[in-house]
């Protein structure tokens, strides 16, 4: 083959000239965004332009993974592609999500996997704060836990909707995988204390069981705040993410821990805007009911009579006492649909109160 090229250098050769047709095509994507911000905030209107659209980004990427023909998997695709959006979306307007601190939790994890690395986390203390920094205008969007797959419900999210004005956007599905990790001096100190979230180490208790049984076990807020703390304390351990042990320095002693594989929370996107139409949405609403027999039979009847299929129902007491309850509400569809909007008013006719929480789509990946 001499004077000939070589298979890899031709190769090679084929990718550098793919690599600049993409990186064209990349530009001439943003150019278009750059143009859709220019349409938008030329449109006469009272209330500023709404950059960021959940539906359409699930529409976009729902069908990039069904037009998918590999080698490259669909979920590979959709995570590039997320990335590629975020990138687009921050030359229209760059977001700011806050979310339930500190860095370094899988709420932050949520939040890339939803708006990308190119928005702007904004790490809080709590899932009130989160809440407020939305509703104050401080934050475009807030991404708060909602469910874990073994744990259930966080009360405290549903709580926090009971007094807010603001709407669900999207939801967000991330898989738990739990690590064990020390301090890096840790080598030759035993073990004497495992700290992680209270959720967490329940989501362990099999594994601690068989390799640390009789071990002090530590609640604390978060995940984040346990490997922060073992990262000053030689001779303790934490139950985090793999992305906690990066960010704060720590050893990771075993990976994937939880006793349950296909372990997932359930995330929630926090905002002040209405979202469209995805083509494949959940609504979710807030219930509340007079105290007396039959009265939540009387809410779901409307839903099986239509064949609205409820994917979540959840009880909390109403803030008022005196026994009385309120219903938090999943189901299929959205609430711009003639089906929905038949089964909604029934409800308010024998409610004592129906509030939408949000139509959003369902998450994608």
């Amino acid at each position: 083959m001499t004077g000939d090229k070589k298979p890899l250098d031709l190769v090679r050769e084929n990718i550098d000239a793919i690599d600049r047709e993409l990186q064209r095509l990349l530009n001439e994507r943003a150019a278009c965004a750059l143009k859709v911000a220019e349409i938008k905030q030329a449109e006469p209107g009272e209330q500023p332009p709404v950059f960021y659209r959940p539906e359409r980004e699930a529409q976009i990427l729902t069908r990039l993974m069904k037009e998918n023909e590999g080698p490259l998997s669909d979920d590979d695709i959709a995570r590039l592609f997320r990335e590629i959006i975020s990138c687009c979306l921050n030359l229209e307007q760059p977001l700011t999500i806050s979310y339930l601190g500190p860095p370094g939790t899988y709420t932050e994890a949520a939040v890339i996997k939803q708006f990308g690395r190119f928005a702007h986390p904004q790490s809080l203390a709590s899932i009130d704060e989160v809440f407020r920094e939305v509703e104050s205008g401080g934050a475009h969007y807030g991404v708060v836990p909602v469910e874990n797959s073994t744990e259930g419900m966080v009360n405290h999210t549903l709580d926090c909707f009971m007094d807010s004005p603001l709407q669900i956007c999207a939801e967000v599905e991330l898989p738990i995988h739990h690590a064990f990790m020390v301090n890096v001096e840790s080598s030759d100190v035993p073990i004497t204390e495992v700290i992680s979230h209270s959720q967490s180490l329940a989501q362990c208790r099999s594994w601690l069981d068989s390799h640390y049984a009789g071990i002090s076990r530590i609640a604390v807020n978060s995940n984040a705040e346990a490997a922060r703390q073992v990262a000053d304390k030689p001779g303790s351990a934490a139950i985090a993410g793999e992305m906690a042990a990066e960010r704060y320095g720590l050893r990771v002693l075993a990976s994937r821990i939880e006793d349950h594989p296909d372990n997932k929370t359930r995330f929630l996107v926090i905002g002040q805007q209405k979202v469209g139409p995805s083509g494949r949405d959940k609504t979710s609403i807030l219930v509340s009911t007079r105290n007396e027999p039959g009265a939540l039979y009387k809410v779901l009847e409307p839903f099986h009579r239509r064949e609205i299929s409820l994917t979540r129902i959840e009880t909390r007491p109403a803030k008022s006492g005196s026994w009385s309850y309120v219903f938090f509400i999943d189901f299929d569809g959205h609430q711009n649909e003639s089906r929905i909007k038949l089964v909604l008013k029934e409800v308010d006719q024998v409610a004592l109160e129906v509030r939408p929480l949000g139509s959003y789509p369902r998450a994608v990946v």
